[in-house]
């Protein structure tokens, strides 16, 4: 994932350094560093930043002290990393140009001077094909290794102007790398740009003038109730590298739409759903979305069916004789499992050859339970309550039966969920009186043909009666009720080794 930073208007550093040794028994060597504006006088403003590359490598500041544009450090011999942002003009609120001066290798083992000169600075221009998107702001970020030591510096822009160089001597192969984002806002969402560079340079200069065909799509959609509306935060990051985020709203229910570059790599989103009735929000995150030019990739949160699903971390495990359960409960239609679900009420318990081992509430599908030693039949049962709107899961209840002994290690227990994914609209309702479809999606241990049995039944009263629908081709079809109705949804299972699974979703979704 990638680490986001706050923007900032200078150069910082990226890293937590501390200030450079100053020991007698240290060998040091004096650095003198001359600033050159851009019409070769020394620079009125300036702010230099010098990173060790090395182990315990700490860091020091340089900002202007007189009109010579002249400054002197004493530093510790080494390898360091230099970056110096020099203003350039005035315009509405801040300079009307920042030039960045990069020099990935000072090799310091004798009394050196450097000049910084803006002269010798190149436009960083990267724009995307929609002349009327506004420009947001834009990030630069260098990152220097050398003897196993990374280290790493950045600028932040938020106008268009910013002018870029490398300085010194080249590094050794691939030792630096650096990315470069750009954010662009538009009425429907915006781009999403980015580039990356590997090699003995820092970059001087950058021109990119994207196509739409050169763009892949993404389509965020967030889910409301019905007859309701909100506000979600949301940020589409890279997921390599470090980059500075733009948070953007989306109005729900809605869509943004990012036009982002491939060859940034893959993409984060995290999207922050305010709760209902002073709840805690809900904080969603897909990560590692791959992405191809032309192509457009959809994802939907906060949008039922909310139910159970699994992901890449096992949901029961055993270590030794304790049991842990951590099971997403509330997982939206898309199988996002928010980090910290809304809900009202929350309990667990595990059963052992039918004896109640242990109970925990107040956490949704959680619990860590101590057991007797040796090999036994277990149930877990979990349940998870909410005062959610119409159409949007007010009741979650699951329960697994496995048998289980005494581990080495953690090890993940055979438990299976069933997905429902019917098609529905942003507020999380369908047509009264049509014929849904609804795809069923095993995951866990009776996932890739290895379910005995799976049986579906819907209730259109409140679960005071079921019935039975014939899965076929992965789905089952149910002739919705009336307007205004509720439809819950359950499923039972038996996977190849008999563990078994019975899942209850009341008010799954609603008919309008």
């Amino acid at each position: 994932m990638a680490v986001a930073v706050a923007l900032v208007g200078t150069s910082t550093p990226a890293f937590g350094g501390t200030a450079f040794a100053t020991e007698a028994e240290a060998e040091t060597y004096t650095l003198t560093i001359r600033h050159l504006d851009r019409d070769g006088q020394p620079a009125g403003t300036f702010r230099t930043h010098l990173s060790g590359v090395f182990e315990n490598g700490g860091e020091e500041f340089l900002n202007q002290q007189d009109a010579s544009g002249v400054t002197t450090v004493r530093l510790p011999k080494g390898r360091y990393l230099l970056d110096s942002t020099l203003p350039a003009g005035e315009g509405t609120g801040g300079p009307a140009w920042t030039d960045w001066v990069v020099q990935p290798r000072l090799d310091l083992d004798r009394d050196t001077t450097v000049t910084v000169d803006a002269r010798t600075t190149v436009p960083v221009d990267v724009r995307p094909p929609d002349g009327n998107a506004r420009f947001l702001q834009s990030s630069m970020f260098v990152e220097v290794t050398h003897g196993g030591v990374t280290r790493s510096a950045n600028v932040g822009n938020r106008s268009t102007n910013l002018r870029m160089s490398h300085l010194g001597p080249e590094t050794e192969a691939g030792a630096v790398k650096q990315w470069y984002d750009a954010h662009w806002a538009t009425d429907t969402g915006g781009y999403l740009l980015g580039q990356t560079h590997s090699g003995t340079r820092a970059l001087t200069g950058l021109t990119r003038q994207y196509s739409t065909e050169e763009l892949a799509t993404l389509n965020i959609r967030g889910a409301a109730g019905p007859g309701s509306t909100g506000t979600a935060l949301l940020s589409v990051l890279p997921s390599t590298g470090t980059v500075a985020g733009a948070p953007r709203v989306l109005r729900t229910p809605g869509t943004a739409t990012f036009l982002v570059a491939p060859e940034r790599g893959t993409w984060d989103i995290a999207v922050t759903v305010p709760g209902a009735d002073e709840a805690a929000p809900n904080y969603y995150a897909a990560d590692r979305i791959a992405v191809r030019a032309g192509t457009t990739t959809t994802h939907i949160f906060d949008s039922p069916v909310f139910g159970p699903a699994l992901t890449d971390r096992p949901a029961v495990s055993r270590d030794g004789d304790r049991i842990t359960a951590n099971v997403p409960l509330l997982a939206d239609g898309d199988g996002h499992a928010p980090w910290t679900p809304s809900f009202d009420t929350a309990y667990t318990s595990l059963y052992r050859d039918g004896v109640l081992v242990g109970a925990a509430s107040g956490a949704a599908g959680r619990g860590e339970f101590t057991v007797p030693g040796g090999k036994a039949s277990y149930r877990l049962a979990t349940t998870a309550t909410r005062k959610a709107a119409a159409g949007a899961t007010t009741r979650v209840d699951a329960s697994w039966t496995f048998t289980s002994a005494t581990t080495t290690g953690p090890t993940a227990l055979p438990i299976s969920v069933v997905r429902f994914s019917p098609e529905l609209d942003l507020s999380g309702t369908a047509t009264a009186g049509s014929a849904l479809r609804i795809p069923v999606t095993v995951q866990g241990s009776g996932a890739d043909g290895r379910t005995r049995s799976l049986t579906v039944s819907v209730s259109t009263d409140g679960g005071a009666s079921w019935t039975r629908l014939p899965v076929e081709a992965g789905a089952v079809t149910v002739q919705n009720p009336p307007a205004g109705t509720d439809v819950s949804l359950r499923a039972e299972l038996t996977d190849a080794d008999g563990n078994t699974l019975d899942q209850t979703i009341a008010d799954a979704y609603r008919t309008r």
